[in-house]
């Protein structure tokens, strides 16, 4: 498996990810960082399995965000490829000077991922709030 840059070639795959998981949408890239490149993808064998965005901020801290993977790539791998797209961001963060990461979560799975790498999960339910203006 390898990590990558994400590529404008790569955002009508995204598109297609979020519409086959039920309950998302693709998000307009105007709210992704760099326009929909701002983040990793990671691959094995020339096949994309997940993608992650990085929302860097003017403090220590970063934002992993909009996680989403390819509903198709069924391999045991899968698990390897989540943690592997998390940590690789985190070195991209500490990398860039970031010593905080955070990131806002419903998936159970994914939850539980994060926190066998040392996330801390808090337990009260949030909500994001998000305003088009």
């Amino acid at each position: 498996m390898n990590t990558r840059l994400l590529k404008d070639e790569d955002w009508d795959t995204l598109c297609e990810w979020w519409k086959a998981w039920p309950g998302w949408e693709s998000p307009p890239k105007s709210l992704l960082p760099d326009n929909g490149k701002g983040g990793l993808m990671v691959e094995k064998d020339g096949i994309p399995i997940i993608a992650g965005f990085i929302y860097l901020t003017n403090s220590e801290a970063c934002w992993l965000e909009w996680v989403v993977s390819n509903p198709k790539y069924k391999n045991r791998d899968r698990k390897q490829a989540i943690e592997l797209l998390i940590t690789s961001i985190e070195q991209t963060c500490k990398g860039l000077g970031k010593t905080h990461m955070f990131s806002i979560g419903r998936n159970k799975h994914l939850i539980k991922i994060h926190e066998k790498l040392g996330w801390h999960v808090d337990k009260k339910p949030s909500y994001e709030i998000i305003k088009n203006i």
